[in-house]
């Protein structure tokens, strides 16, 4: 090894043997030994970002699909500030993220004399919103804080954190370690519940005859022991972060469809004895803020102890990871459920009849899901961004497989659909990425736009242009009964097409919405497929926004 070896060499070397193989962000002043470093090993790939928040957001995309680490690299103090956002929405799926930024050299940090960049307790800005921070102190502790950062972001409940190391530092001259040769990450092991609380699981499962799943993003690697569970005679709901676990048309699932304005998935709730959660916090968004009456016999399976009661009152709560505790529950009940022989045939007519009620609330948008099914390859990623499609038809009702498919906004942030696509496009091993976006939002950070040009990833962008915020529009009839602000002048989407030299096709009516798509997604590399809702028809109220005034 080099006499030259550096701590910017180590942060190279560290995320090699941590298993990264592609990293995004941005070259800084403050960041320069460690990507110089990166350069020089090429081990990994490096995209360039037009942003730090669109190149968090991508690591945050990549994390989901790939199921690893996700990295960002950010300049200082504005440059950390600006990825706060995607940190922020990486926090609220439960990414995996580990963000690495410089400081002004050692002797000046924090002390507020005006060099490069000079944030004041840049550590507390990120801890705010990450599950840790750090700050490298000395260059003989770089590889320690290293390895706590990044096993905290991989240890459930995942999740993004921060690494500050003084630029000082990234250009110290140390030894490499040895420990490196054979590296890796003291991930600790998952919980398996104790017997007894197994038994009394077992027990409170066992007494059931109408039991009914509802999974998320904690439960997607236990899929396996989740279709164990329908074969014996449960039915399932998901969280939206919890889509493709079970696939959205197999026929003991409700999807998305979690009966926000579905009478007849409220009603089918009352009947129910027991809803096991398993790996979900049953978030307010898909809930009505709580309003929805679910079943009174809730008992819930969640590595995370303070997710007992979080949201709605757990009658038993079982602290442990969702494989290994279903894996431990199914030999307890198999051959013991005594299911009531009306409950399969009731849950099928209710999904059936609610599944309907809901198209046909979307109007002319209301084949839209089935149209793009059809043309998308199976194994595409499914990448959204807020829109109103997003939040009807993008979300509840259209089917993916696998839950590495399915990547949206968790924090309904708007504008973050296309770099979680960039990220996801980047882990997508050959397949096929589809975003769709809403106008306001593919707008608000269409810099980000270049990077998959550069990067040449195979991406269709949809971008449902009604020339303003139509969600904004939706909340503000609801709840104003006027508009203020909510109209866009954009540039052309053809024109912009043009000037990016990336093939353009325009959707003029709702019948050829999937042909128009699948010319696209024919293509190979970037994409752009306009929508023009203004020629296909204003998209319809949905739920809650078309409800009628009380009295």
């Amino acid at each position: 090894m080099s006499k030259d070896y550096t701590v910017g060499d180590l942060v190279a070397e560290f995320l090699t043997a941590a298993g990264v193989t592609t990293a995004f962000g941005i070259a800084s002043v403050h960041n320069i030994p460690m990507l110089d470093a990166i350069g020089r090993r090429n081990t990994i790939r490096f995209m360039m970002a037009r942003g730090e928040m669109g190149g968090a957001h991508m690591a945050d995309g990549y994390a989901r699909v790939s199921g690893g680490l996700g990295v960002i690299f950010s300049s200082t103090g504005p440059g950390a500030a600006n990825a706060v956002g995607g940190l922020i929405e990486a926090r609220f799926a439960g990414s995996p993220v580990l963000h690495l930024t410089g400081m002004t050299s050692t002797k000046f940090a924090d002390r507020d004399m005006g060099t490069v960049h000079d944030p004041i307790d840049q550590v507390g800005m990120m801890g705010s919103v990450c599950k840790a921070a750090y700050r490298v102190r000395s260059a003989n502790q770089a590889l320690g804080i290293l390895t706590r950062a990044a096993t905290e972001a991989l240890t459930a409940p995942t999740g993004p954190v921060s690494v500050e190391i003084p630029i000082d530092l990234q250009r110290e001259k140390i030894q490499r370690p040895a420990m490196l040769d054979n590296f890796v990450l003291p991930i600790p092991p998952a919980r398996t519940p104790s017997d007894a609380e197994m038994d009394e699981l077992a027990a409170r499962v066992r007494a059931a005859k109408r039991p009914m799943l509802w999974i998320g993003s904690g439960a997607r690697h236990a899929a396996p022991e989740i279709h164990k569970l329908l074969d014996m005679g449960f039915t399932v709901v998901n969280s939206i972060n919890g889509k493709g676990t079970v696939p959205d048309d197999h026929p003991r699932s409700l999807g998305g469809l979690h009966g926000n304005g579905m009478p007849k998935v409220q009603e089918f709730y009352a009947t129910v004895d027991l809803l096991l959660v398993v790996g979900s916090r049953l978030r307010g968004q898909e809930t009505g803020d709580f309003a929805i009456k679910l079943p009174a016999n809730i008992v819930h399976i969640d590595v995370d102890p303070a997710a007992n009661s979080r949201t709605y009152l757990d009658q038993y709560f079982v602290c442990g990871d969702s494989k290994l505790t279903l894996g431990a529950l199914l030999p307890r009940i198999a051959g013991k459920l005594m299911i009531d022989p009306t409950y399969t045939e009731q849950f099928t007519a209710m999904k059936t009849g609610a599944r309907a009620d809901f198209l046909a609330s979307l109007g002319v948008y209301s084949t839209f899901a089935d149209q793009l099914r059809a043309v998308m390859p199976a194994d595409a990623l499914w990448v959204r961004d807020i829109t109103q499609s997003n939040t009807t038809w993008g979300n509840r009702v259209f089917p993916v497989a696998t839950p590495n498919q399915s990547v949206f906004p968790v924090g309904a942030g708007i504008g973050q659909g296309l770099q979680l696509g960039i990220g996801a496009a980047a882990a997508a091993n050959g397949r096929k990425t589809v975003v769709i976006s809403g106008d306001g939002g593919f707008f608000l950070n269409v810099a980000e736009w270049w990077t998959p040009i550069q990067e040449e990833l195979d991406m269709t962008v949809i971008v449902m242009n009604d020339c303003g915020y139509g969600v904004i529009k939706r909340i503000q009839d609801s709840t104003q009964g006027r508009r203020f602000f909510a109209d866009l002048k954009s540039p052309d989407l053809e024109k912009f097409a043009a000037v990016s030299d990336v093939p353009y096709f325009r959707c003029s009516t709702a019948e050829s919405f999937g042909e128009t798509v699948a010319k696209a997604i024919a293509i190979k590399g970037l994409t752009l497929v306009e929508v023009d809702m203004n020629a296909v028809g204003e998209f319809p109220a949905y739920y809650p926004f078309n409800l009628k005034p009380a009295g």
